[in-house]
């Protein structure tokens, strides 16, 4: 019977194609990765409105990265037992939600509420991290490489497309606008997200893969490896938030114009989508903790030769296209570890464990970078401690042992 109303669900969604649910899953995660990757944009003007100091705009972006971390494994726990649609689909009304309440914020306690709280939740509950769980669950093996690479890519190419976007509005017709704007876009998220309904977890799973939800946290956080990859991906949250958020105003203190910011972060996106496309096609041939290890450790290389010598357009420029080829690719090689060492049956709750890690490490970059910025006019602390971080994280990921995890008995559901 359970075959029979399988095949059923199959045939009813015969639309659903590989190409089809890829596609859509693009289009979602480009939606949602744009506007985020420009809120830097946001922080002198709205900062010169109502006279915050880059604390104020730095702790509402800081908390909106710790929501998203910690309703990431709530939301992938939720998607693993009850399906996509409705998580996805909420996250994008909470998220356009945010939107607008961040246009009519005025003090810090409502960009607090709307910047950091709504959008954390809505991004927890529709950003490309549930695509790439609803892509393990829905495609084909054959499909996984090239769809976790086009997935990460997809979110890159927003930031490539809503980084000089968000800068033309923000000149043309203020921030106000361009809020409303982003607002209005992120619901045609809700009609996508159909191409990526999964089946609400049940007992025909195979035997090796029922677990209770409980069961599966003691197994992934007893497991060396798993720890080591979440705590490795710590650093590419704090790097990714901090640049994201403050290298636009560092460009524009070293006297660099507010355009160039935007280049430079529509630089990382466009350059990204070639380095996650080579690192779903790498990862099928080289160990993924290598190149893991690599990412960090030229990350941290670039973040030194940058801050090195004298800020001008071209360095900048370069800058962005060498961090966007390392920018993303942490993704495909950390998704396809999780799913690799515990199997597909909670992926998105133990991948949100580890994208929880990552967001800890983006609430203190941006937190970080605000506060040391008002106490000492200078980004320069942060920026070394970047680069410590990322060695750190390039000798974290090397003993990680790339194998499913062993279970000696079957688990009961």
């Amino acid at each position: 019977m359970a075959a029979t109303e399988r095949n059923a669900v199959v045939t009813a969604a015969t639309w659903r194609t590989p190409l089809v649910i890829v596609v859509c899953g693009c289009l979602i995660g480009m939606l949602t990765f744009g506007p985020r990757a420009t809120l830097g944009f946001f922080m002198q003007p709205m900062s010169r409105e109502f006279s915050w100091g880059r604390d104020v705009f730095g702790l509402a972006l800081a908390i909106q990265n710790l929501l998203w971390g910690l309703g990431q494994p709530i939301s992938g726990a939720i998607a693993d037992r009850f399906g996509t649609v409705r998580v996805i689909s909420a996250g994008a009304l909470l998220y356009a939600a945010g939107l607008i309440a961040m246009r009519y914020a005025a003090t810090p306690f409502s960009l607090d509420l709307s910047a950091g709280v709504l959008i954390g939740f809505g991004l927890s509950g529709c950003s490309f991290n549930l695509v790439l769980s609803a892509f393990g669950k829905l495609l084909p093996p054959q499909w996984h490489g090239i769809a976790l690479g086009a997935g990460t890519a997809a979110g890159s190419f927003g930031q490539f497309l809503f980084a000089p976007f968000g800068v033309a509005m923000l000149d043309n017709f203020g921030w106000p606008t361009a809020l409303t704007v982003f607002a209005g876009l992120m619901l045609l998220v809700v009609p996508l997200s159909l191409a990526l309904a999964t089946r609400p977890s049940d007992s025909t799973a195979p035997v090796t893969e029922q677990q209770s939800f409980r069961q599966a946290l003691a197994e992934a956080f007893g497991h060396r490896s798993y720890v080591l990859l979440v705590l490795g991906f710590f650093t590419c949250g704090f790097q990714l938030a901090f640049i994201t958020v403050h290298l636009p105003a560092y460009l524009v203190d070293r006297g660099l114009p507010v355009q160039t910011g935007g280049w430079v972060i529509a630089a990382v996106g466009l350059f990204n989508i070639i380095g996650s496309f080579n690192v779903g096609w790498l990862q099928n041939r080289l160990p993924k903790r290598y190149i893991l290890s690599a990412i960090y450790l030229i990350r941290a290389l670039t973040i030194v030769a940058f801050i090195s010598f004298p800020v001008t357009t071209f360095s900048a420029v370069a800058f962005g296209v060498v961090t966007g080829l390392t920018w993303l690719s942490t993704v495909p090689p950390t998704s396809s570890l999780v799913a690799l060492m515990f199997g597909t049956r909670w992926l998105a709750t133990l991948y949100g464990f580890a994208f929880f890690s990552h967001q800890v490490g983006g609430f203190l970059g941006v937190l970080l970078g605000g506060v040391v910025f008002e106490k000492f006019g200078s980004y320069t602390p942060i920026w070394w401690l970047s680069v410590a971080f990322g060695v750190m994280s390039a000798l974290v990921n090397l003993p990680i042992v790339e194998q499913p995890v062993a279970r000696a008995v079957a688990q009961p559901a």
